[in-house]
């Protein structure tokens, strides 16, 4: 059974940071460790062995820990192989389809997933509940914004594509905790979402340390960026962009929500 460790860094960012363990070897992967002290405290107090560092992207609020992280634990450094002239020492390159396995027992499908930027990588794994860890391209009710780097049609096409496609059970794994906004947001363009509504209430309150873990199936009910055909969306946005016709293509609904959200 694979071991997950969802970190909380409790900075400015809002930053989640993981580590995924074999049970069998204790090998571990470290995802994003940007609080790199965070991160080594949590593997020596498992007993694990990070071995292998994974950057969903260049930014630097990703990246930041992985000197530290590699300078005590010898780790290799991957990601995105477009990443390799943006993220210093990175020693394999991943491209859509590969495996990156962790001891015995883990084992991630890589996807390509550009939008939030153009060298982003998702990992998938395919257990009995599937698992994304999905850095900065899917949030818990949102999705990534695209302004350093990304293109929201590029991020339209890894939603549609890809994302929508994956099983209703797939457990989302974000790099930042942003639910509260992106609620707020799917309620302003959806009043009537009673489901977001009430899961707005109950996270409010949420102990950040151990927050709520979204399905996929959740986030199809609670997050606009995949509500692209709902009725209500879809009257409200024309208050804004009166311009849209009848009957609105999903794509132009993503790329008007997207513009909305980044003002909002």
């Amino acid at each position: 059974m694979v071991r997950i460790e969802q970190i909380w860094t409790n900075n400015a960012w809002r930053n989640f940071n993981y580590l995924v363990a074999c049970p069998e070897t204790g090998e571990a992967l470290a995802i994003d460790p940007l609080d790199h002290q965070r991160c080594l405290a949590v593997a020596k107090n498992n007993g694990w062995e990070i071995t292998q560092v994974l950057n969903t992207h260049e930014h630097g609020d990703h990246t930041g820990g992985n000197h530290k992280v590699i300078e005590k634990t010898g780790a290799r450094l991957l990601a995105h192989y477009n990443a390799r002239g943006r993220i210093p020492g990175v020693d394999v390159g991943l491209r859509a389809g590969e495996k990156v396995r962790v001891g015995h027992t883990v084992e991630f499908e890589v996807l390509d997933t550009p939008g939030h930027t153009m060298s982003h990588i998702c990992l998938l794994a395919h257990t009995d509940n599937p698992a994304l860890f999905c850095g900065d391209t899917l949030f818990n009710a949102g999705a990534g914004n695209c302004h350093n780097g990304g293109h929201p049609e590029e991020l339209y096409e890894t939603f549609v594509g890809q994302l929508a496609k994956l099983p209703d059970s797939t457990w989302i794994y974000p790099g930042h905790d942003y639910i509260v906004n992106n609620l707020q947001f799917t309620l302003d363009r959806e009043p009537d979402n009673m489901e977001a509504r009430s899961l707005l209430e109950h996270v409010k309150t949420q102990d950040t340390s151990r927050p709520l873990v979204t399905n996929l199936a959740l986030e199809r009910a609670v997050n606009t960026f995949f509500r692209l055909r709902s009725a209500t969306v879809i009257a409200k946005l024309r208050q804004v962009f009166p311009e849209l016709p009848d009957e609105p293509d999903p794509r132009t609904v993503f790329l008007r929500l997207r513009e909305l959200r980044n003002d909002w």
